[in-house]
């Protein structure tokens, strides 16, 4: 006769809620971990952020805008302006050569004025890159007066400019920013971005004030008091 296999039934697995995590998850390889939102993973991403923008600024040899910042980073301008002063402080304490400075609209690694000597040695650029009187005159003016027309920065200094504006363009310091509605229809002339970045300006706003640039007055000397005992002889 044939016999029958005695069968065992297996209780219904009980179905575990999404909210709780048990051995067969464990097992499984499906534990899920919860991303950290406290201030210690603040503090990791602005340190990241520091880094990333470090990084960034050292490829550069040109000023690179908040705005970009913000769009490579997907950060928002307060936090990229915290991450940078966060790198200063860094630099400062460990007393590097060099810091970030906000210049022509944007952010740049700049060195401490007092290696510039050093550094126009290695490169041999200080004689090359140095501007002359005459163009240091021009480029005051026109920083001062942009944008100003080639006839009236020649009635100020009162020689021909024609030369040391073409110099000034060669280096970048000055270009062509539009055209009077006069006559003619001369050339106006203004300050370029390279301007801003050679001086290490943010804005033409933190040029210097003209009363600051004139030497301060001599103190009024007045007349000594007469001698008393050459009184009393006159007397």
């Amino acid at each position: 006769m044939p016999t029958e296999e005695a069968t065992i039934a297996e209780p219904p697995e009980t179905p575990q809620s999404p909210e709780t995590s048990g051995p067969a998850d464990s097992a499984s390889g499906r534990t899920r971990k919860r991303k950290s939102t406290g201030p210690d993973q603040s503090k990791q991403d602005l340190a990241e952020l520091a880094l990333s923008i470090e990084a960034a600024l050292m490829t550069c040899d040109r000023a690179v805008p908040s705005t970009k910042l913000v769009e490579l980073f997907e950060s928002s301008a307060s936090m990229i302006s915290e991450a940078i002063d966060q790198l200063n402080d860094v630099y400062e304490k460990s007393s590097r050569s060099f810091r970030i400075e906000h210049v022509a609209a944007g952010w740049q690694i700049m060195t401490l004025p007092r290696f510039a000597s050093v550094l126009s040695r290695m490169h041999k650029t200080q004689a090359a890159s140095r501007l002359s009187p005459a163009a240091l005159e021009t480029t005051a003016i026109i920083a001062y007066r942009q944008p100003v027309l080639r006839a009236d920065i020649e009635a100020i200094r009162g020689v021909a400019c024609g030369e040391v504006i073409r110099t000034l363009m060669d280096k970048h310091l000055v270009k062509i920013v539009g055209r009077a509605e006069e006559l003619g229809r001369p050339m106006l002339y203004g300050t370029t971005k390279t301007f801003l970045e050679v001086f290490g300006l943010a804005s033409l706003k933190d040029l210097p004030r003209a009363e600051e640039l004139r030497p301060a007055p001599a103190p009024a000397q007045t007349d000594p008091p007469p001698d008393s005992a050459a009184d009393h002889q006159s007397a």
